[in-house]
């Protein structure tokens, strides 16, 4: 089954930073709500998608719908902006790109710094930090202030293509999970268990919508749809890969903030061994995933991660393969149609 690339363009290309999702909301909510028992959005932002099981039981399912973004902290007196980062950057990836200023209209502007013809031989031997950069919007400064105010946000702007045999754009952490989520809810259509699809917000600031949503679904079983590493270029060895591109959906054994219950990644990977998916196992060495937030909430729940192999994660040409989505969509589906809320009791 051909992968609804127009789908994923929508959703990638669609504005959404951490506590301002209500765009990325809307799409969900138009997806899910006809296939949905219930949806309802909780008061953080939390759009949640209920499905009635058969046997009973919560098995609540997390993608998030914010991307890393900024927020304006000053407008200088020739109209330049200044910035606090939301989520995590690599300044060098923010030399010579667009944005989008969300103020009272949307308005496109340009990641300036300093010209290197006038830098001295110090400046030109430090990397790049985040405040070198200013935003650029190409107006007066009194047009600027009527337009933009402290505290608006800002989104990296640019479109998803279709390239070689991947896709490749902005904002597939956590998109492509957002995406792999109401694809397999499609798919699956009914389960033994009640199943929750939530789509997340602010995970890249915290992980705090997946915390407030796990905390009011108290679920037995749960799984975070989240990108991973796929450092399988040059100059890197192979032991840091973390995983290859077009090798499978990663099931996750580790990463900075959890450790996923070991009944249910067995589970998992018999999951892909029967049903013939494509699968390889992540080991992430830092970093964290809306797989902690369910993983603590109330009693604790048996907690697991399907993953993405994505190159150039956060920057604005990030790169999957429709192989290790469509995996993904596969073992997601599978799992919603066969959990039960009984099988990953350690003792």
């Amino acid at each position: 089954m051909p992968i609804n690339f127009a789908l994923l363009k929508e959703l990638c290309e669609t504005p959404g930073a951490p506590g301002h999702e209500e765009r990325i909301r809307e799409i969900v909510i138009r997806e899910l709500k006809p296939l949905a028992d219930k949806i309802e959005v909780d008061a953080l932002g939390n759009v949640i998608a209920m499905k009635k099981g058969t046997a009973g039981g919560r098995f609540m399912i997390a993608g998030h719908m914010d991307e890393i973004s900024f927020m304006v902290k000053f407008i200088d007196d020739r109209g330049f902006l200044t910035f606090v980062p939301l989520g995590g950057f690599d300044p060098k990836t923010l030399t010579a790109q667009r944005v989008i200023v969300h103020g009272r209209k949307d308005l496109i502007g340009v990641m300036g710094s300093k010209p290197i013809h006038i830098m001295s031989e110090d400046d030109r031997r430090k990397p790049p930090r985040l405040e070198d950069f200013f935003i650029d919007l190409g107006l007066p400064v009194d047009k600027v202030k009527k337009l933009v105010r402290v505290g608006d946000v800002v989104t990296r702007e640019r479109t998803v293509i279709e390239m070689g045999e991947v896709y490749n754009g902005k904002s597939f952490d956590d998109r492509i999970g957002v995406f792999v989520m109401i694809e397999a809810f499609k798919k699956a259509k009914r389960g033994k268990m009640d199943v929750y699809a939530v789509g997340t917000v602010q995970e890249e600031i915290g992980i705090r919508g997946a915390m407030v949503a796990a905390h009011n679904i108290d679920p037995d079983v749960g799984v975070a749809l989240d990108v991973t590493l796929a450092c399988d270029v040059p100059f890197t060895d192979k032991s840091q890969a973390i995983s290859e591109m077009g090798k499978g959906t990663a099931i996750k054994a580790y990463d900075g903030s959890v450790v996923p219950n070991w009944k249910l990644v067995d589970w998992m990977r018999s999951l892909c061994e029967a049903k013939k998916i494509p699968w390889q196992m992540e080991v992430l060495p830092s970093g964290g995933t809306d797989t902690a937030g369910i993983q603590r909430a109330g009693k604790g729940a048996a907690a697991g991660c399907i993953s993405v192999p994505t190159r150039y994660v956060h920057s604005v040409i990030e790169m999957i393969h429709p192989k290790d989505v469509q995996a993904s969509i596969d073992l997601l589906a599978a799992m919603i149609k066969e959990c039960r809320a009984d099988q990953f009791k350690l003792r």
